[in-house]
């Protein structure tokens, strides 16, 4: 029985609607619905200048409002993304010796880091960084920092960093930019560690060929400090 030509029209609709679809769907939800990403954690967007309190020499402890988390490019259906999870469940603290911070680690709890999308961050508590067997994310200094001018002074200072990073039970050395404010008695710094997934045994994040990211991303970090005690 041969078909009417409507058919073959009516056909070739559906199928360039199937395609518009697929193409349309991805763009509209990533920039209508699910919205810009937030924006990097930084000190300078959190602390205003304010004339400094007391001496900066003894132990300094995170304090609340501080955050951690992760900043991946994504690709879904060919539409650029940027996946953002963070977690304000972050320990630790530092000491500082005349004007150095002789030494610093921090506890980040993965368990509680968290996205946007449910079903992101399933994948990033289960098959990607485990965290029932790695729960911890933690970041140990491995060499003194100079303060410069805000060990007596406020304001804001870039400091280079180099520490211990470990991830999924993988520890490496890492070094990167920290921003630092000093205002009135807190300290505050943020800084992005650059990881690549391979590095330390995290598997590649990409979703049944829909979802694909990169093979890298960041760490970021946005500490809040309060002196604990006086050296």
């Amino acid at each position: 029985m041969r078909r009417p030509r409507g058919w073959k029209l009516w056909g070739g609709l559906a199928v360039a609607g199937v395609i518009l679809l697929g193409i349309a769907g991805p763009y509209v939800y990533i920039h209508y619905i699910e919205g810009d990403p937030p924006a990097p954690l930084d000190a300078r967007a959190t602390s205003s200048p304010q004339p400094v309190v007391g001496t900066v020499e003894g132990t300094w402890s995170v304090a609340s409002g501080s955050q951690a988390g992760y900043r991946v490019k994504e690709v879904l259906a060919g539409q650029q993304a940027t996946a953002v999870g963070r977690t304000d469940k972050v320990t630790g603290s530092l000491t500082v010796a005349g004007a150095t911070v002789t030494r610093a680690s921090f506890d980040v709890d993965l368990a509680s880091v968290s996205s946007d999308q449910g079903r992101r961050d399933d994948s990033f508590r289960g098959q990607i960084m485990q965290t029932d067997r790695f729960p911890t994310a933690t970041f140990v200094l491995a060499s003194p920092v100079a303060l410069g001018a805000l060990a007596t002074t406020g304001g804001t200072r870039q400091l280079i960093v180099s520490g211990r990073l470990t991830l999924h039970g993988v520890t490496k050395e890492v070094t990167f930019p920290l921003a630092v404010v000093r205002s009135g008695a807190t300290v505050t710094a943020s800084g992005q560690v650059p990881v690549v997934f391979a590095d330390y045994g995290v598997a590649n994040p990409s979703i049944g060929g829909f979802v694909t990211t990169d093979d890298k991303g960041v760490v970021e970090v946005l500490l809040h400090f309060t002196k604990v005690t006086v050296s």
